[in-house]
């Protein structure tokens, strides 16, 4: 069963941040995205859309993170961050792969790419959040949206 830690932080903002620590296991990218959404949207009814965003990004990352960066290795683990603010999240999710240059992967919408039948997920994830950045090494995403 995954649950999402409360992390306590110094900060003086009024946010409330979770962790969830979770094996290598695309079985449960649903149930994990069921566990985030409960997080951000506690205490508040998002419009249906809102939700949709935040379902779909974080499931697109972190089933990138379990397949792409820990190559389906049931040992290695992906970790989920957020930050519940007042009116957006902040969703970080990080894999224990070498990482990779986003800026390098080929655009999907080119003619070149229409066929392929992978090569979405980012592109999509960058449709739906407001915000997306990644660390230097390119292992963690990070992804803003609206809360309501």
């Amino acid at each position: 069963m995954l649950i999402a830690s409360r992390i306590f932080t110094s900060d003086s903002d009024d946010r409330a941040c979770y962790q969830v620590i979770l094996p290598t296991d695309v079985s449960q990218v649903g149930h994990l995205v069921e566990v985030v959404a409960g997080c951000c949207f506690d205490a508040v009814s998002p419009a249906p859309r809102t939700r949709f965003r935040l379902c779909t990004v974080v499931a697109e990352a972190v089933a990138n993170a379990m397949l792409y960066g820990n190559e389906n290795d049931p040992a290695r683990r992906v970790t989920v961050e957020i930050a519940v603010h007042a009116n957006h999240v902040v969703i970080g999710v990080t894999d224990e792969g070498e990482g990779y240059d986003p800026d390098l992967l080929p655009d999907p919408t080119s003619d070149e790419a229409l066929e392929l039948t992978t090569g979405r997920g980012l592109y999509m994830i960058r449709q739906l959040a407001d915000h997306v950045a990644f660390n230097d090494r390119g292992n963690t995403i990070w992804m803003t949206l609206p809360r309501c």
